[in-house]
């Protein structure tokens, strides 16, 4: 797409710090994070004006927030075709629902891994644990972590855990994406 238009610019931003903000909700409740949380309770209030009228016509599936997730795929498969308009490009249902099917997934993908490399970073200068940005990374990455941390432990003090999810997230993103090429 033209990254010349300015509109293009600024509908393909705004939907996707939205879009990243109502995937992060569906994350943090799907790994148990504290709804208390002043940062969870932002993500709460921007998103469940949207997320409210939704759960309305689609139920939770067990655990599994589908009103959310739904919401998400939506919200996606919108932003392209008022991009693909805006641009003139023609647009096909099924490509645009594959496309948002892989820009869901990347994004989840991304999700973690920028969750990890800032507690990475964190880590360095020894944040107070009980800092709410800090507790809501780590309610994210720990699912992640810790089966890595039962499997390699810390060398000298240092644990790696952290850059072999990185890596594992990164290869894992790049394999399950490959396979949209098939479509």
């Amino acid at each position: 797409m033209s990254q010349e238009n300015p509109f293009i610019f600024l509908i393909d931003t705004v939907f996707n710090i939205y879009i990243a903000v109502m995937l992060l909700r569906f994350l943090l409740q799907q790994v148990g994070a504290d709804f208390y949380n002043p940062v969870s309770q932002f993500i709460v209030k921007v998103t469940q004006p949207l997320v409210g009228v939704t759960r309305r016509f689609i139920p939770s599936i067990k655990k599994i927030d589908t009103a959310t997730l739904a919401l998400v795929l939506m919200l996606i498969i919108v932003k392209m075709v008022v991009l693909f308009s805006i641009a003139g490009y023609p647009m096909n249902g099924s490509q645009i629902f594959i496309r948002g099917v892989y820009d869901l997934v990347s994004l989840t993908f991304d999700i973690f891994i920028v969750a990890l490399f800032v507690q990475a970073i964190l880590s360095w200068v020894n944040p107070d644990p009980y800092h709410p940005v800090s507790s809501l990374l780590r309610s994210l990455t720990m699912p992640v972590l810790r089966p890595i941390q039962k499997h390699v432990p810390p060398m000298g003090g240092i644990d790696i855990s952290t850059i072999v999810a990185l890596i594992g997230l990164m290869f894992i993103k790049r394999l399950v994406l490959s396979l949209f090429q098939l479509l």
